[in-house]
């Protein structure tokens, strides 16, 4: 399937403004982009309600955003992991996704504002979400649900910390997960894939731009399977996971080979492949019409593991 209409009119938008590329940046001269292009306000009749608050962090206080949606009795908790190749991003640049993951599954979205890279390195980030984990599950009732049913998000960089505070609370023998959802995650740093070579550029997220992020996140230190989840020994024992990946992404094929992997490893997986859409097609959900499509078949699948 050739890249979407609405999508095309999108990357063909973007060219036209044109700009320097992010790898010609500094981090905090693309984060200030990035939050300028994402950040906007809540809709006006938008009915989940949100609270900033603090939470204790490995370092010190880590910044969360809860949204709560307007749903009757106890329901799960998902703390949700913004993208951004963990050197941009915030709770604020992907509102939109906690929204919409909080109204698509009824679950209360706990969205971490973790640390970046490069000023704090691998693995300071993990560090901030598996500890703002491990608070939704000592709050799960505060939050209004159950400490049986706390699951995990996040998208890109977001998906690589989901998946990585799975495998670490399952070698620290900690309580498992109800579920994950890794929407077009980062798994693989070797970025030897020949999703790398065949969308390496003009589908807004490029090959050059992954390699900037990783560069920064490890800070020339060796990838670890806590970085390079696909090199986890084992895979035995995670959560249930739904998996989602895009056509025109470099990273479409790691994210499918993790699935695989999972699933080789007897974890239940739904694998969900969009075609014709691209890497952060789950922020473009209000203007291009597959991109809400496909997000909401792959949060009714999350539901159902979170029922």
């Amino acid at each position: 399937m050739s890249v979407d209409p609405q999508v095309q009119q999108l990357l063909d938008a973007i060219a036209a403004i044109g700009g320097a590329k992010t790898t010609a940046m500094s981090p905090q001269e693309a984060r200030s982009g990035y939050e300028f292009m994402l950040s906007r306000p809540a809709p006006a009749e938008d009915a989940i309600a949100t609270e900033d608050l603090c939470i204790a962090g490995p370092e010190g206080d880590v910044p969360v955003r809860i949204y709560r949606p307007p749903v009757q009795g106890a329901g799960p908790t998902v703390v949700f992991f913004h993208g951004g190749g963990w050197v941009i991003g915030s709770v604020n640049t992907h509102d939109a996704q906690a929204r919409l993951t909080a109204s698509g599954t009824g679950a209360v979205v706990v969205s971490v504002d973790y640390r970046l890279a490069p000023e704090h390195r691998f693995p300071a980030a993990l560090d901030d979400c598996a500890a703002a984990t491990q608070w939704a599950l000592d709050h799960a009732k505060d939050l209004g649900g159950s400490v049986d049913a706390v699951a995990v998000a996040g998208d890109s960089a977001g998906g690589n910390l989901a998946a990585a505070v799975a495998l670490r609370r399952r070698d620290n023998g900690e309580r498992s997960l109800a579920a994950q959802l890794l929407i077009y995650p980062v798994t693989d740093a070797s970025r030897a894939t020949p999703s790398y070579a065949e969308n390496a550029e003009g589908y807004f997220l490029d090959a050059d731009t992954m390699r900037w992020f990783w560069s920064h996140y490890l800070g020339g230190e060796a990838p670890t399977a806590e970085s390079s989840i696909i090199d986890a020994a084992e895979l035995g024992g995670l959560p249930p996971a739904v998996v989602v990946t895009a056509q025109y992404d470099p990273l479409r094929d790691e994210g499918n080979a993790y699935a695989q992997r999972l699933r080789k490893a007897g974890v239940d997986v739904t694998l969900i492949e969009c075609p014709g859409l691209i890497h952060g097609f789950y922020g473009m959900t209000d203007y291009v019409g597959l991109a809400a499509k496909e997000s909401a078949r792959f949060l009714d699948a999350f539901r159902l593991l979170l029922a």
